[in-house]
């Protein structure tokens, strides 16, 4: 790693809160996180503490192998096979973060959208509000709240009989400004976010960036969490209980690693090789074999 190197992903999240004790949801009990709750690696298989089943076991019409960002080297992965269980895998929404943070979008419905590109976000909304007022066709009856004038700007009439369609309408622009505005603006960076007025619809929806999510951040070195299963999370990695800024690269530096790996009777293996690849095996030659184990062990006396 550089130094000043920064984590270019676009989501957001401030480790530090976080780490602390926090609400589970507008109106849920304080809970405590563990790093394991959001952070594991693939193979793990244990349940998750805050996960959603409808949303944990949902297919996105994006790619999420798309979303992660690739970091190269000239030097190939180890040559051991990888048992799924050295990194960490990218944290997931329906697993680590849906049964805490609620995609609800209208009073109406107990059920929030889904997580998927805002497109499909958009015809998910328009559904729902099209099949809640074909329910509750008195709904089309519209009274003013007294409490959402803004300065400046006409008043609506006190009622108003609108049509299904603009009801949808409005009901989308509404619905969709908590959810472009705030909701899903919370963690993913938006481009192109609508400005809907209250007086019509609009069919346009705002484009998620990339998520970029960086998997391997030391591409020429080999680690394994597996191998050190039996530390906390914060003993190597003590900046995530502080950090704010979702830039930080919360990866430690070699002194921490050095407080074992060091030479020593009593401390782990510190051979450079012990954590450091230097050859890509891919280009290897292949060789002709020459000797026999008789005429070896012979040439060694």
């Amino acid at each position: 790693m550089r130094e000043g190197s920064f984590d270019p992903s676009t989501l957001k999240l401030n480790h530090a809160i976080h780490m602390q004790p926090i609400r589970r949801g507008p109106n849920g009990p304080i809970v405590n996180l563990d790093c394991g709750d959001c952070h594991r690696p693939a193979a793990v298989k244990s349940k998750w503490n805050y996960a959603d089943e409808i949303y944990a076991t949902a297919t996105p019409s994006y790619s999420e192998q798309g979303e992660i960002r690739e970091v190269t080297a000239n030097t190939s992965a180890p040559r051991s096979p990888m048992t799924g269980r050295e990194l960490m895998a990218p944290v997931k929404f329906g697993t680590a973060c849906a049964s805490c943070h609620l995609l609800t979008f209208d009073k109406r419905f107990d059920e929030g959208v889904p997580h998927d590109k805002t497109e499909i976000i958009h015809a998910f909304v328009v559904k729902k509000l099209q099949e809640y007022i074909a329910a509750h066709p008195g709904d089309v009856r519209v009274t003013r709240d007294p409490d959402r004038g803004l300065a400046g700007k006409p008043l609506l009439p006190e009622v108003r009989i609108l049509t299904p369609a603009q009801w949808v309408a409005e009901r989308t622009v509404e619905d969709e400004r908590l959810l472009w505005g705030k909701t899903c603006k919370q963690c993913h960076a938006l481009q192109n976010v609508p400005t809907g007025q209250r007086d019509g619809g609009t069919t346009a929806v705002p484009v998620v960036e990339m998520s970029n999510t960086t998997v391997r951040w030391m591409p020429h070195a080999k680690f394994d969490h597996d191998a050190h299963r039996g530390f906390t999370c914060v003993s190597c990695h003590p900046r995530a209980v502080s950090s704010t800024e979702s830039k930080d690269v919360l990866l430690p530096g070699i002194a921490v690693c050095q407080t074992c790996h060091a030479p020593g009777l009593d401390r782990a293996e510190s051979r450079c090789s012990e954590c450091h690849t230097y050859h890509d095996w891919s280009k290897r030659q292949e060789v002709m074999p020459k000797f026999t184990l008789p005429a070896l062990r012979s040439a060694s006396r």
